[in-house]
């Protein structure tokens, strides 16, 4: 139980940091880029929505890591007076781990349309493994120019992620940067 309640708190942080860069992409007092990241705001809600996902699966995930392990209740007629509530917690840590899955995917998306507003406005080009990100991305789900149901969207970044294919797209570079770093 205690590994599993080590693993939902760790791994939420993830999500909780990620949701928080959400905000600085949404907000144009960080970003300077249109609010929720889309243009026409007030017609379209753009990733506003999105980011209230983010916020609902964070805060989720902060009652989800409250530890079982700090709960025992005796059981099997009183001859077992201590059960790790293993099973429960990892029942949570899971759900944990998808919450962060789909906020990080949020973030990817978010990522990749300020990207596209970058490009498209000032004509601001990024890193080379970024690039391949929002080129990958690009291929599953389309830039936000209007409103539109987010789940197709979400839930193709989700895959993205779980399949590993945004590591795939970064792998080549990052033995680059690490040598520079050690420069």
């Amino acid at each position: 139980a205690k590994a599993m309640d080590y693993l939902a708190i760790g791994i939420h942080e993830i999500a909780n940091i990620s949701e928080r860069r959400i905000e600085r992409l949404c907000n144009p007092s960080y970003s300077d880029l249109p609010a929720f990241l889309v243009n026409n705001g007030g017609l379209n809600s753009g990733f506003m929505i999105a980011h209230c996902t983010a916020a609902a699966l964070v805060s989720e995930n902060k009652v989800l890591t409250h530890p079982s392990s700090v709960d025992s209740q005796s059981t099997s007629a009183a001859t077992e007076d201590h059960v790790s509530m293993g099973g429960f917690a990892a029942r949570k840590a899971l759900t944990v781990v998808e919450h962060v899955e789909t906020v990080v995917a949020i973030e990817l998306l978010a990522a990749c349309q300020a990207l596209d507003m970058l490009n498209d406005d000032r004509n601001i080009k990024t890193t080379k493994p970024l690039q391949e990100v929002w080129k990958l991305v690009r291929t599953k789900v389309k830039p936000w120019d209007k409103d539109r149901v987010f789940t197709p969207d979400i839930e193709a970044a989700v895959e993205l992620l779980r399949q590993d294919k945004v590591w795939e797209a970064v792998e080549k570079y990052v033995d680059d940067y690490y040598e520079f770093e050690q420069q």
